[in-house]
This record gives structure tokens, C-alpha cells and sequence, in this order.
């Protein structure tokens, strides 16, 4: 289970300034439901420039909730240029931390000003319709090299499990993995000693891997709340599951299905993994 800070935990819970600004000056949505996380971030500024309004929309982890949280109140009264200097690193300080894993999650709020502010600039067009800067290397998670040179240098990272923290690149199916060594050793000026090629899973492996997965990440979470869920079947690369206690009636079980329990599977076992409801 991650270890979180009261801070992640308070705005995981709580969060501040959820929804969405009537008719934004500034908006920026990246990623996307298929990497299991998305982010919508939207403001509005006052006859001096600074923020007044900024609000969030994100499906996410408890992470990616509480690092949206954070970074709406970090903007608050500040002018543009000001907010364009809050960095990932900042976020995260300011909850106290995050677990290495989860470090994307800042980084994803990071990108998410940069284009609601870029938005803004450009009249609201180029925002929209701007694609991504550089050469694909992730495509689990389309990730390019730029944004993973940017992720090694504003972070001081050195390895290919940093870069996955931050970037979440080489964090599905592997085959990218050589290609992230080598930004890292033009980056850094440093020989990095190669990893050695993912060996796929077996079908008894991916089961047993699920099921420890839900067993040890999923489940004790869920029961907190008074709510459980059961492993019913593999089916290939969908996941059969059944919700259980407060889970099954609850309002909120879709976000759970895909916002929390489908990610964690996709990260700790295979992302072209499915959650399905028997």
C-alpha cells in the first residue's frame, strides 16, 4: 500500500476547487482514459491578471486528486507568470510528499497549467489543437522523448525506474526501455547499464500477479470504506471482477472500477489490462 501523508490524504478527501470555470480565460486537459489518467484544468483571472477562479476535473488516483488539489490552491492570487514557475516538485513538497510511484501525478498538474496558460495566450486555439513536441517513445503511454528529457533534467533523475515514476514511460509494455537509456545517457553524460528485457507473463503468472495485486494494494482500501471486491475470472487481459459491502450500491463504484482499481493493475501487473463487472 502507498504510503501517504496527511496532507494527500486531506485533499484526496476533501478536495478543493473541483469543477469546472464558466467560460475559462484559461483551460488545459491532457492525458487520457485509456492510461487511466486524465486531467481538465480551467481559470479565470481578475482586471489585474491574477488568478481568481481555478477549478479541477480529474480521473485519477488518490494521487493525481490530491495533486490537482494542491496545485488549484498553489494558483490562487498568483499571476501568470508566477504560476508558470510552480513545478512538480513544488506540488509535491507541499503535500508533504509523494511515494516515488506516484510522482506523475504531479508532473501530469504541472503539464495542465502549462496548457490551460498556453491556451489563454493563444487566444483559446492552439491550446487545443497543439501536438506533442518531439519523437514518440512510449507508446503504453504516449510519452515523447522531450518529455522525458525535461522529466530527467528538472528532476535529477538517473534511472529508468525514475524516469517511470515521473513519466510513466517503460511502465507497460517494457519495449521502450532501451530507448529511455539512452536519453538517460545523453542526458546525464553517463553510461547507464542496461536492464535486462521483460519476460512476458505467463497466464498462471498474470492471474497470480492480479490476485496478489487486488489482495494487497486493492482490497484493504476498499474495506476502510466498509467495501470489498472479489476476483471472479481472467479472461485474456480482461479482469472479472465483483464488488462487494458498501462498493456494490455505490454511487461512486465506476470511478473505483477504472480511477482505482483498473490503474493499479494496469501499473503493477500489464497496462493493456481491462476491468470488466461480472
Amino acid at each position: 500500500m502507498w504510503d501517504y501523508t496527511d496532507k494527500v490524504r486531506d485533499h484526496y478527501l476533501h478536495p478543493r476547487n473541483v469543477g469546472e470555470v464558466e467560460k475559462p480565460d484559461g483551460m488545459g486537459e491532457i492525458g487520457n482514459m485509456k492510461c487511466g489518467d486524465a486531467l481538465k484544468l480551467t481559470f479565470n483571472l481578475d482586471d489585474e491578471g491574477t488568478i481568481k477562479d481555478i477549478k479541477f476535473k480529474t480521473f485519477g488516483c488518490g494521487s493525481a486528486i490530491a495533486s490537482s488539489s494542491m496545485l488549484t490552491e498553489l494558483c490562487k492570487g498568483k499571476t501568470l507568470e508566477e504560476a508558470s514557475k510552480i513545478t512538480n516538485k513544488e506540488i509535491a513538497e507541499a503535500l508533504g510528499g509523494l511515494p516515488a510511484e506516484k510522482m506523475h501525478c504531479s508532473v501530469m498538474g504541472q503539464e495542465a497549467l502549462q496548457k490551460a496558460i498556453e491556451y489563454y495566450k493563444s487566444g483559446g486555439k492552439a491550446a487545443e489543437t497543439k501536438e506533442k513536441e518531439g519523437e514518440l517513445v512510449c507508446t503504453c503511454f504516449t510519452v515523447t522523448d522531450v518529455e522525458i528529457e525535461q522529466a530527467i533534467r528538472q528532476n535529477n533523475l538517473h534511472t529508468v525506474d525514475e524516469v517511470t515514476h515521473y513519466t510513466k514511460a517503460g511502465g507497460g509494455c517494457g519495449g521502450c526501455v532501451p530507448k529511455i537509456e539512452e536519453i538517460l545517457a545523453k542526458v546525464t553524460g553517463t553510461k547507464i547499464e542496461k536492464a535486462p528485457a521483460p519476460k512476458p507473463m505467463t497466464s498462471v503468472q498474470k492471474i497470480d500477479k492480479i490476485r496478489e495485486t487486488l489482495d494487497k494494494e486493492v482490497r484493504p482500501m476498499l474495506r476502510k470504506d466498509g467495501g470489498d471486491c472479489e476476483l471472479i475470472d481472467v479472461d485474456g487481459n480482461t479482469v472479472l471482477i465483483k464488488f462487494s459491502g458498501h462498493c456494490a450500491g455505490c454511487a461512486f463504484s465506476e470511478m473505483t472500477q477504472f480511477g482505482f482499481i483498473e490503474k493499479i493493475l494496469k501499473e503493477k501487473v500489464f497496462s493493456g489490462l481491462v476491468v470488466k463487472r461480472a
